[in-house]
């Protein structure tokens, strides 16, 4: 599972929220390594909470916290 969720980002990449992501910590200069990562801890806890709330996927969705 753990291998599923590294690779993840490589098929998500084509997102634009994942890819703005992904470069806008390699432009800090963090590794491309630790920048994946990143993005798949960002699409696990919204997967997570996804399942938590039991609601559908919603790409244009606005969290009511933000």
């Amino acid at each position: 599972m753990k291998r599923q969720i590294f690779i993840s980002p490589f098929y998500d990449m084509k997102t634009m929220a994942c890819r703005e992501i992904y470069e806008r910590l390699v432009a800090k200069g963090k590794s491309k390594k630790l920048a994946l990562i990143a993005v798949s801890n960002k699409l696990l806890k919204q997967a997570f909470a996804i399942a938590k709330s039991r609601r559908s996927y919603d790409e244009n969705f606005v969290s009511k916290l933000a």
